[in-house]
């Protein structure tokens, strides 16, 4: 077969949740598919770099059934430069790693294309109107024209069939992995640089990951962190937040101010995975009670690092998380400083959970992910329309 495969997103350079995916995804491809012919679309002629960020050191060859193609388009590069390629190269399927097909393509040409999450839908003001509009749109066409759907939990391909109404039966589910030899257990002599670097050294401290904005329920980890600190001898412990600055922040980053809390409180911007794991491996848990998550990855990133986990019952994070976390509803502050109070206090629990953790791990791996991708691919092929 041949299998067009979006790749726009695949190298960047700072690569997050959906880019990380198209990345992984694909690099575990090449190493199981020695069969069907795969034209990756790209909008950066840097080849040679990409074909060392997908082997990298391992001396070996490119394998020639994967193939770039450049599409040079900086704008409509989904709607305008993909969508020619599709009547121009002889494609058997189209593969999109997130739900943005080319509305126009070739008839007949079968699609797959992968949901990350709905968060447009479920959480709209934590979008702008822009965003909402547009997702919104492309989301229920691309859901109903696409040939197959691979959703990244089963929380999401409820979240899918809920809202758009397309069968369950077109919908697969493939969890994401993690990449077991970048988050892993550190030794403290690795991990001091960074943590001099964030001058954590010795320090007890909490951990946040992701964009700072509302949709993950950053002040209310911040309220739970305050209270934390009055309700316990507890006092030497961090907050520590790390990511990007995203939309409608502003009064996240006034909080530990008005709570009298800014010491103890530390935006750290965005970080490299090398350091995250870093941060993963010192810190006294992961703190994530997101509002909603489409699968949740930083909870399986941490369990690599032997980092316990507090995180959300609801959505795709108990699904994700299992028995390997301290669930909380993500609505109330003081269930979060609860759990924030047990793993300070009671080293039984952390071990109990750092041990259950590394158990999850198994269900997770980006080769597991190509694996099951591939025989989505292949049952699309076989198939009729």
């Amino acid at each position: 077969m041949n299998i067009g495969f979006d790749g726009s997103r695949a190298f960047g350079q700072d690569r997050t949740g959906t880019e990380n995916y198209s990345f992984q995804l694909l690099k575990h491809l090449i190493s199981i598919d020695i069969e069907n012919r795969y034209f990756i679309y790209t909008n950066s002629s840097q080849l040679s770099a990409f074909r060392l960020q997908l082997l990298g050191d391992t001396g070996k060859e490119w394998p020639e059934n994967f193939q770039f193609k450049v599409i040079n388009m900086p704008r409509l590069w989904t709607q305008v430069g993909l969508a020619f390629r599709t009547f121009v190269d002889p494609l058997d399927i189209l593969f999109v790693p997130s739900h943005t097909l080319p509305i126009l393509r070739r008839p007949g040409l079968k699609t797959i294309i992968t949901v990350h999450d709905l968060g447009a839908e479920y959480l709209p003001a934590s979008h702008q109107l822009k965003q909402i509009l547009y997702l919104n749109l492309m989301t229920h066409y691309q859901l109903a024209t696409a040939t197959r759907i691979i959703a990244v939990s089963e929380s999401t391909k409820k979240d899918i069939q809920f809202k758009t109404k397309v069968p369950l039966s077109r919908i697969d589910v493939i969890y994401e992995g993690v990449d077991e030899s970048l988050f892993r257990k550190l030794s403290i002599d690795i991990q001091n640089s960074t943590l001099n670097k964030y001058i954590l050294t010795r320090k007890k401290y909490f951990l946040f990951i992701g964009t700072i904005q509302p949709r993950k329920n950053i002040e209310r980890i911040i309220k739970a962190f305050a209270a934390f600190l009055k309700t316990s001898d507890k006092n030497d412990y961090l907050l520590v937040l790390a990511g990007g600055k995203g939309w409608k922040s502003e009064g996240i980053y006034k909080l530990p101010k008005e709570l009298g809390i800014e010491r103890a409180v530390r935006f750290i911007g965005r970080v490299s995975d090398e350091e995250l794991a870093i941060l993963y491996n010192g810190a006294a848990a992961l703190v994530y009670p997101s509002l909603f998550e489409g699968f949740g990855l930083p909870i399986v990133e941490a369990f690599a690092c032997g980092c316990p986990v507090i995180t959300s019952n609801i959505s795709s994070m108990p699904e994700v998380a299992g028995d390997a976390a301290i669930l909380v509803d993500p609505y109330r502050v003081e269930e979060i400083t609860e759990a924030m109070s047990d793993l300070a206090m009671n080293e039984s629990i952390r071990s109990s959970l750092i041990q259950k953790g590394s158990l999850m791990l198994k269900k997770f791996s980006w080769k597991k992910c190509a694996e099951e991708t591939l025989k989505v691919i292949e049952k699309v092929g076989k198939s009729r329309k």
